[in-house]
């Protein structure tokens, strides 16, 4: 089934071509890759990047948009990504990077596009684990700067993921959830005060 991606806002997606077509912007980003890029380089696949904060008492993941992520292609596959902020002037270019994310993204999209089911796919990132996972969410229709993961919806962990967590596997946040909140909450020593 085809993937659903939301639209970016514009003044993110200009930002990013400004970016793009500013020599300083690039040279001075430490992506070798996109420095070395021969040809065009265009933003594609703009997901937009969701932060999981906490998880309330009623087991309801609390989310914030973060920014929007753009795979940077030139040629036939994505030599890095842009990452835009919103700040109280509107949306901005904030930098290009490069990393195993950038393929792991692509992998992991590609594997969506197989599943029987239309998806929406954003990115959810959990600081607490070091931990970026693909989040397809049912809601094809949504806005992509809202909302919270569905028990229903799938989360991929991209490579690099925790120790004990399977990058690339599929896993509906009702089940992934519980793994990442215990393992986000640091567990008492023995003895200590409560």
């Amino acid at each position: 089934m085809p993937l659903h991606v939301p639209p970016a806002p514009a003044p993110a997606l200009r930002s990013v071509l400004t970016a793009l077509s500013s020599p300083t912007a690039v040279r001075e980003a430490r992506t070798p890759s996109l420095l070395r890029a021969q040809g065009p380089t265009t933003p594609e696949l703009p997901l937009p990047v969701h932060v999981l904060d906490r998880v309330t008492a009623e087991g309801v993941p609390a989310t914030r948009l973060a920014g929007w992520r753009f795979l940077i292609r030139c040629g036939e596959r994505a030599v890095a990504a842009a990452e835009t902020m919103l700040t109280p002037d509107g949306w901005a270019f904030s930098h290009f990077f490069e990393g195993p994310y950038i393929t792991s993204t692509e992998h992991a999209l590609r594997q969506a596009e197989t599943l029987p089911q239309p998806y929406q796919p954003r990115l959810l990132s959990v600081p607490s684990l070091y931990m970026l996972t693909l989040w397809l969410h049912e809601d094809c229709t949504a806005d992509g700067s809202g909302g919270h993961p569905a028990a229903t919806d799938l989360l991929v962990p991209l490579a690099p993921a925790p120790p004990g967590i399977a990058a690339h596997r599929p896993h509906r946040v009702a089940e992934l959830l519980p793994v990442l909140t215990n393992r986000a909450t640091p567990t008492r020593l023995l003895g200590s005060p409560a």
